[in-house]
């Protein structure tokens, strides 16, 4: 997946590298042979003697390449490191200028920042005194607030705006590369050498992917050094990525909560969407690992990696980044020497088999899933229960209320629950009352079978801005006719009681980002029946139809802002009735304090397949219908 610049995916051509890779890593010689050999007939080899013809083509200066971060709520937004202080600066002086919005870039998905034109002029930070930032021409004064904090050991420091709060090696894909991962050991390992240390309000994890990445480290000697910085490991696989990272150091929670402060995580994760890395965190960066552990040393946005130091080292002496960068040949020494292709065969020859918990665990015999009323784990989910034999006729939506008002970029980590799970949430009151401590919430991603908690996480992302209730942030929303705020999901229950069908209104590209099956399946089941948008992202669209939630987009210019529309209409969708095939457009008729009109939208149902899904009333009942038929 690329959501990075905006591809369903990228493919790179296979070549002796792949297959050197593939023998490092305790690849079957008759696997490789395999690869080269289907690689080749399928023309999918690379061949320098040979360019494949492409519909398109982009010559890019590899020498323009320059080091990256991206950030600050969404992984395409990519931001030169040396432009990062500057874009961070700006984007907290602009924080004084609208309080009630988080910092974000609202033109994210049009801006970039080239290197040699930083988005802001600031001049050099003056400590504790207030900096001045120059955004579009204006000044501002930068938002800081420094918090004195003390910590158990008696130690005291300054936490303000822009500092790091969070520094992870995470992310199974990134902590796949070993290079990458020795760059990082190599840096640790120079920098405790000179003498730095990070800073103390940082919170450092080490969570690779691959268990043989300890075994790697380990043989290289790196361990000691990362754990003398703090990145010890913490276990393998989803942790801060998915919103896994626990809380934050004591104190400085303490001070990011009582003075509200914009604090950073920098991950080497591949997604930072809003509300997804920890909730104390407003601002997330992904970096490469070795990037990771230069912000742990520096514990601020506010630094220049490029141009300023990360400390001093034993002698008072600067030291910069550029000082213990390891060389590429260093770093291939190293793998050259730690590396071997038993790491991995020896590593994972018995992945399968658990411990012993696992292997004894009593397992029912019987042909079909045995349903557990009293699990809060897995529930049979109600998505055939109204299910007939064969579909019924399609219908108009009739009367139906906006449960949520939304702009532009709502991406599926706004709608679909992911990370830690609030006690004062819905889904956590639902855990409460059936029996689970607090302490053994987990995570939506380890409850994602139990409908019931992943429906109450839907569109309870914290970073999310209902227009309905626009002096708030999550996921709250406002009862219609009756004016009360509750949560999304209380308000749907409400609406259900009354037998009133759900609308979503939005923006452009709703349902961006990491697409996820329960973006779809939590907005069905909280019953909205259509979503009404200006664009949308190709995939959730597509997964909207297959839970037969009716995707309809404006039509060319046209918006729910440009329409005037409030969200406290009442809306009727007119053209479905009795429809076959599926209509290309249907008439939207909006009612509101006794006056009506009327709008045509685009009918986003795109394909003969997404048609049968959506008449069926979503592909699981399509398969269904498939299987008893034959």
């Amino acid at each position: 997946m690329s959501p990075e610049y905006g591809s369903t995916c990228a493919i790179f051509p296979i070549d002796g590298e792949t297959l050197d890779y593939l023998r490092l890593t305790g690849r079957a010689e008759h696997q490789i042979a395999l690869v080269e050999a289907y690689a080749k007939e399928q023309d999918l080899w690379h061949d320098p003697a040979h360019e494949p013809v492409y519909s398109h083509s982009i010559e890019l200066d590899l020498a323009s390449i320059v080091p990256s971060i991206a950030g600050p709520k969404r992984p395409q937004d990519r931001i030169p490191l040396a432009g990062a202080r500057n874009a961070v600066r700006s984007l907290l002086a602009d924080q004084t200028t609208v309080p009630a919005v988080p910092v974000g870039l609202d033109q994210a998905s049009r801006m970039s920042f080239p290197a040699s034109d930083p988005i802001a002029v600031i001049r050099d930070y003056p400590g504790d005194e207030p900096v001045t930032a120059r955004v579009n021409g204006d000044a501002r004064e930068l938002l800081s607030d420094p918090v004195g904090v003390i910590f158990d050991d008696g130690s005291t420091a300054m936490i303000d705006h822009g500092h790091v709060v969070i520094a992870a090696i995470t992310s199974c894909t990134n902590t796949s590369n070993p290079s990458v991962m020795i760059a990082a050991g190599l840096v640790a390992k120079k920098a405790v050498e000179r003498g730095l240390s990070t800073k103390p309000w940082v919170k450092t994890t080490l969570a690779p992917g691959s268990r043989v990445v300890t075994d790697y480290f380990d043989r290289a000697g790196l361990t000691p050094f990362l754990e003398e910085l703090g990145f010890g490991l913490v276990g393998y696989g989803c942790t801060t990525c998915i919103g896994n990272s626990g809380p934050l150091i004591t104190q400085v929670s303490d001070a990011v909560i009582a003075h509200d402060l914009t604090v950073c995580s920098v991950l080497s994760g591949n997604r930072n969407f809003e509300g997804r890395i920890h909730a104390e965190c407003k601002m997330n960066f992904l970096a490469s690992p070795p990037l990771v552990i230069a912000y742990a040393l520096v514990g601020t946005m506010h630094a220049d990696l490029l141009e300023e130091p990360l400390g001093s080292d034993h002698g008072g002496r600067p030291v910069f980044l550029r000082d213990i960068w390891p060389t590429t040949q260093e770093i291939e020494t190293v793998i050259a020497e730690s590396l071997r292709a038993d790491m991995f065969t020896a590593g994972y020859a018995d992945v399968f088999a658990g411990d012993d918990n696992w292997q004894h665990l009593a397992t029912p015999v019987d042909e079909t899933f045995v349903w557990d009323d009293a699990s809060t784990y897995v529930r049979r989910p109600p998505y055939f229960d109204t299910m007939a034999s064969s579909p019924a006729p399609l219908e108009d939506i009739t009367d139906a209320r906006v449960l949520v008002l939304l702009g532009d970029s709502v991406t599926t980590d706004h709608i679909s629950p992911a990370g830690a799970i609030n006690e004062a949430s819905p889904a956590g009151r639902y855990l409460t009352e059936h029996g689970v401590g607090s302490d053994g919430f987990n995570s939506y991603g380890s409850r994602r079978g139990n409908h019931e908690v992943m429906i109450r996480g839907t569109f309870a992302n914290i970073r999310l801005r209902n227009q309905l209730v626009p002096d708030a942030e999550g996921g709250v929303t406002r009862h219609l006719p009756t004016g009360r705020i509750s949560s999304i999901y209380d308000a749907a229950v409400a609406y259900r009681a009354d037998d009133v069908p759900l609308v979503i209104v939005a923006g452009a590209e709703y349902g961006s980002g990491s697409s996820r099956d329960w973006a779809a399946k939590g907005t069905m089941l909280l019953g909205v029946k259509a979503v009404l948008a200006t664009s949308f992202e190709r995939i959730h669209r597509s997964n909207l139809i297959d839970m037969a939630v009716l995707p309809l987009q404006f039509q060319h210019g046209e918006s729910a802002q440009s329409l005037g529309l409030t969200g406290e209409e009442c809306y009727s969708i007119i053209g479905l009735q009795g429809a076959d095939p599926v209509p290309t457009e249907v008439i939207v008729r909006v009612a509101h304090n006794g006056q009506t009109r009327e709008f045509t939208m685009t009918v986003r149902i795109d394909t003969p397949a997404e048609a049968e899904y959506f008449v069926h009333g979503g592909i699981l009942q399509y398969v269904l219908r498939q299987l008893v038929d034959s």
